[in-house]
This record gives structure tokens, sequence and C-alpha cells, in this order.
């Protein structure tokens, strides 16, 4: 049987799919559960690599979702507020933040049902577009949905760990007027910080969906302590300074066009929900609680960064946003409400913290993207990088991988604004891209296929399923559009957003790569293990089984 005809048994939903025993997606748990998970993986030609006890559950999945969720809800709120002021002003904070939920709302429940019918494959968007697309363009699709996917979590964890290293500095300066702010400053503590999350991600892997829930917690106190001491303590504005008070700061077209580039902030905020996709191999009843999870991280993601951004411009005026002596001029408005360095200090540590578990998980997350693309052999030293380590059972090569990748990336004009909106931007528009090319293979088989000939998991959009996909996808893709735009304008070089510079690169390295040696080597999802369902296919045990 050759390669052809094994990607189009892979792709044959009804084949592997309606055949499975819908008892595999219950929701118990246990040996018999995991059992059941790897039978399911089994399904799709894949083997258990990691620890034969699947650590996550709905609770640390959403977690490590909702911590990421490329910056922590109450810390984008805080800190991410600046350029949506400079632009739309709050009233068009209150205006983007909904339109935006509802937006990514529409691609979580999009990426929710593709879970429940492709999962528990950590590869997620890329192996659904080998299996969704036509046979023509399925392996290019495929490859370059994994390639992207990847520089999306490659930039994201670089620019949350430059959004914690920039908040240290910082806060060193607030509390130590005598401190100076410098790049190489930032450097180091980035550096460190990398470090920190490499610890963790491996020498205490075993318990990091512990950690996670830890950071849940965690995120949910500080969330609170914001709140309240905003709600209490910071001098109120009137509301019509809040609920009407347009700002168009880069004297775009109109105010409308403003607040539209005003919520990339908030658009770029919500992409943790990917994370689940990716750990699928590493939970119980993945079928299930992905999607569950991928909902419920969108709705708390939401509640949290509305209800902080509220209470926000309700003491803090669009004059403190624009003529404070930080960066985060939100550490300004903790001074005043606490009187202190001290307390502005602690306030201002609940986002560091936060934001250092976010690293963390941005880390995991990449990390196992790379792994399951780099064991279909789609990115260069793809046998190494897709070991797994023995005694942990761990992706340890993948995970020192993403960390060295991230340095370079970081030094790319580390510590200017321009890098990090480039970094905003690039994560934005690659996220958003794989997602597009997924859903739209998923709408292709919506309209060429037989509803009944597909083969649903336990979580279906039914008849809603094709206005939800294609709204989704004009929203990814308008939201791409404004993701790169500067922040002005009148560009000049100090305000160029070189977001689309990137991408453009990295489009063209992925193509140059392709022809030169992906075209050959990469045919989408190998088969890593035989069962009775593909030996009665035909499939030569020697030639097809790859370990």
């Amino acid at each position: 049987m050759d390669t052809a005809d094994l990607q189009e048994h892979f792709r044959s939903e009804v084949d592997v799919l309606k055949s499975v025993d819908k008892s595999i997606y219950s929701s118990k748990a246990g040996s018999s559960r995991t059992q059941s998970d790897e039978q399911l993986l089994a399904r799709f030609g894949k083997k258990q690599q990691f620890k034969k006890q699947r650590n996550f559950n709905l609770l640390t999945v959403v977690a490590l979702c909702t911590t990421i969720s490329t910056l922590p809800p109450f810390h984008q709120a805080l800190h991410g507020i600046q350029l949506a002021l400079f632009n739309g002003g709050s009233t068009g904070i209150v205006i983007s933040i909904p339109l935006v939920f509802l937006g990514v709302l529409m691609q979580a429940l999009v990426v929710a049902e593709l879970s429940s019918i492709r999962i528990p494959l950590s590869g997620g968007q890329y192996n659904w577009v080998a299996i969704l697309a036509s046979k023509r363009y399925s392996n290019f699709l495929s490859y370059f949905t994994g390639w992207i996917l990847i520089v999306a979590w490659q930039a994201g964890a670089t620019s949350v760990i430059y959004q914690v290293s920039n908040v240290i500095v910082t806060l060193a300066y607030a509390v130590h007027a005598d401190t100076e702010i410098s790049e190489w400053k930032v450097t180091l503590v980035f550096c460190a910080i990398i470090a920190f999350a490499v610890f963790v991600t491996t020498v205490l892997g075993r318990v990091l969906p512990a950690i996670e829930s830890f950071a849940f917690v965690v995120l949910v106190m500080g969330f609170f302590s914001i709140i309240i001491v905003l709600a209490y303590l910071a001098p109120k504005l009137d509301s019509s300074s809040v609920f009407n008070n347009y700002f168009n700061g880069g004297e775009w077209a109109s105010n409308g066009y403003a607040v539209a580039i005003g919520s990339v902030p908030f658009m770029y905020g919500f992409n943790g929900f990917d994370a689940g996709v990716h750990i699928a191999e590493e939970v119980q009843n993945a079928a299930v609680v992905i999607p569950k999870a991928i909902i419920i991280t969108v709705i708390v993601y939401f509640v949290m960064i509305y209800s902080t951004a509220i209470s926000v411009l309700y003491c803090f005026s669009l004059e403190q946003a624009l003529t404070s002596h930080y960066s985060i001029p939100i550490i300004e408005v903790f001074q005043k409400v606490t009187k202190s360095n001290a307390g502005a200090a602690a306030l201002v540590s609940l986002s560091i913290i936060m934001l250092i578990f976010g690293s963390i998980g941005c880390l995991t997350t990449g990390s196992r993207m790379l792994w399951a693309f780099a064991r279909e052999e789609g990115v260069p030293l793809s046998h190494w990088i897709a070991k797994i380590e023995r005694r942990s059972k761990l992706p340890l090569y993948s995970i020192g991988t993403t960390a060295i990748i991230c340095v370079p990336f970081a030094l790319i004009g580390l510590g200017s604004e321009a890098a990090f909106n480039a970094f905003t931007g690039l994560t934005l528009a690659a996220f958003y891209t794989a997602f597009i090319v997924a859903a739209s293979t998923l709408l292709y088989r919506r309209l060429t296929t037989s509803a009944s000939n597909l083969p649903w998991g336990p979580f279906r959009l039914g008849p809603l399923g094709i206005p939800i996909t294609i709204i989704s996808i004009l929203y990814s893709l308008v939201s791409i559009v404004f993701s790169f735009h500067p922040p002005v304008a009148k560009v000049e070089v100090a305000t160029f957003n070189w977001s689309l510079v990137v991408y453009l690169g990295v489009v063209f390295l992925s193509v140059v790569w392709w022809l030169v040696r992906a075209k050959h080597t990469y045919k989408g999802p190998k088969i890593e293990v035989l069962t009775q369902e593909w030996l009665n296919m035909g499939v030569d045990t020697k030639s097809s089984l790859r370990n």
C-alpha cells in the first residue's frame, strides 16, 4: 500500500472515525479512560509517547489556556490598554472588547468542533488540514499550517517573556528612581525567565498540571485583588469620560478605523485558547475535555479582561496614559492609590507572577507543537527534535529548541515598542492564518459532503456550523489586516509595524524549505502504530510503521 493510499485512508472520516465506539468518548476517568485515549490515538496510527498516565484534565487545561491567553487577562487590561486608548479612547475599548470576544468565540466554537472530531493529535490544525483538505493540496496546506503555527507559538512565547522582562525593569525604576532602564537589563531578565521556564517544564515537568492549577488560583486572586483596589481606593472619573470619549491619536480616517487598530492588543490576548489543542495527547478524554476547555477559557478571559478594563477606565484618564513617566502607566496609578511604592510593587508583582506562569505555558505549548510537527518531518532536524527522553517521557529536545529560538527573536530590537508591536502583529497574524486554513477546509467538507457522512465527535455545531465558520473566517481575515497597521497613519521608521515584513519572510522561508526538502519528505501525518484496522487495509508493516 503506497503513501497516497495511506493518506487517503487517513482522510477517510467514515472508515476511521464513524467506526469509533461512542463509549470511547465517555467521561469516566482512571486506567480504562487512559486506555481508551490510547486506542483513539491508535485509530490515527499514533502511539502514546508521553507518560502513560495522562495528567491534564478539564481544570488543568483551562488553567493552562487562561494563564497563557498570550497575556494574562488583567495584565492585558492594565498594561496593554495604552495603545487602545491612543487609538479609540476609552469608548473604543468599551466597544471593541465585546466585539473581539464575539469574533473569537466564533473561532473557539469552530476549533472546539474540530478538536472533538480530530483529537487527540497534538499537531491540531495541521492534522485537521491534512485530513479535511482535498487530496491534491492537503500535503502543502498541512505543511504550511504547521510552519505558521510554530512561528505563532515561538513569537507568542517571545512576546510574553518580553512583557514580563519589561515590567520587572520598569517596576525597579519606579521603586528605585536611580535605576536606569536599559535594553541590556531587559535582555538579562529575559534570559533568566527563559532559563526558569525551561527548568519548570523539564525538571518539574511531571507536576506541570499542578503548577498550572496553582497559577490559575493566583490569577483569580490577583484579579479580585486589583479589582477591589481600583473599585474602592482609586478616585473615579464620571461615566461620560468612560463611555463617551473617543480619541484618534493616530490621525486615522475615522474614529471607527482607529478603534479597529486599537483593538489589536485584545485580539492578541485571546490567543491562548489554542494551547489546549496542542497538549491533546496528555489530556484525559481529550475529545470531551478540550472543546469544553476552549470555550470556558474564552468566556473566563472575556469576563476578566472586560471587568478589569472598565475598572481601570474609571480611574485612569487618557491624559495619564499619554503623559505617564513610565512605559507601563498603571504603575503610576497604583502609586497614587496606595500612596506608596511598596503597595504599587505588590499589585504589579501579581501581574509579574502571572506573566511568568504565562511564559511557562507558552514554552510548554510551543514545544509540544514543535515536537508534533517534527514527528511528521515538517522542520529541519526533525529526527532530533522529535525525540522523547526515555526516563522523563518528555520532549526535552523540542523544549530546548523552543527556548533557543526565543533568544534571537528577543534580540531583534528587544526593549523597543516597535519590536513588541511587531511580535504582537506577527503572533496574531500567524495564529489567525492557521485558523483560516483549518476552518476553510472544514467549510469545504461541510459544503461538499453530506452531514451524515462526516464523523462528528461529542461536540457538534449542527446547522449553525456553516454560518459560524464563515463569520469566524471573515473576522480572522479582517483582524489580520489590522494587525499589520502601525499605531499612527503618518509612518516613520520608529513607528513602522515590522510584523508584515517578518510574516512575509516566514511565508517565504516556508515555501523555500517546501521546495528544497519538505516536498519530498513531508507526506502528512505518519503511521507509527498499526492496529488491526490498518492491517486489514493491506498496510505493509515494514514500510509503513514509523518509530
